[in-house]
């Protein structure tokens, strides 16, 4: 019988242990996306980045055809990261541009979290190319769309059936977290779920108003 200890799993990610590629959350795409309201979309996309630049995660923005079709990225993401370079690319997998392919191996790090537009052709060409290249692959399913939600869910089995491995906006957020106790980042988590966590953000902000509460006392 295993003996339990009170550590974390190898399996959860950590700020320091991954690089997250945002793909393509541009006008033009989120046009046709049907398999979540484009509001729900935004607010989820701008977790996932507020929460990665806040906690330091290596991040990688990258765009299809900006200029002459696609449109910029939501502003939701660039706020998070001002100053950071759009990668922009002609090719629907990411994984196949040399320009990104040079940066994921400058960072250097063998997990691979990925978010973006349209689940079945711009994050399952990426998943499904990273782990066949030995990367452990993550995918906020949350943060990700489609032109139809069976287009969507069957792009999720297909990556999880290759060994991807699914979560959500949120969930990614109170994974870097993972103890109130952590006291420097803190507000930091509670900031951004406060701003882009929905109800659970509207929780917060009842508990500390009313009654000062505090998760970790």
């Amino acid at each position: 019988m295993p003996t339990a200890k009170a550590a974390p799993g190898k399996l959860l990610l950590t700020p320091q242990d991954h690089t997250l590629i945002m793909i393509d959350f541009q006008s033009q795409m989120a046009f046709a996306t049907k398999s979540i309201d484009a509001v729900q979309l935004r607010n989820n996309a701008a977790l996932v980045a507020h929460a990665a630049a806040g906690f330091g995660a290596s991040t990688i923005l990258t765009t299809v055809a900006e200029k002459s079709f696609s449109g910029p990225m939501f502003e939701e993401i660039g706020r998070a990261f001002p100053g950071q370079k759009m990668l922009d690319r002609t090719s629907m997998n990411t994984w196949e541009d040399a320009g990104v392919i040079a940066r994921v191996n400058e960072i250097g790090k063998g997990r691979i979290v990925l978010a973006g537009l349209w689940t079945s052709v711009c994050i399952v060409g990426p998943a499904l190319s990273a782990i066949d290249q030995g990367f452990e692959v993550y995918v906020i399913a949350d943060a990700c769309g489609d032109v139809s939600d069976e287009a969507h869910e069957r792009a999720m089995e297909r990556m999880v059936q290759a060994g991807a491995r699914p979560m959500t906006s949120l969930q990614y957020l109170l994974e870097l977290q993972r103890d109130w106790a952590r006291s420097a980042t803190y507000d930091l988590t509670t900031g951004i779920a406060k701003n882009f966590g929905g109800a659970y953000g509207l929780g917060i902000i009842y508990a500390k108003t009313m009654f000062g509460a505090q998760e970790g006392h």
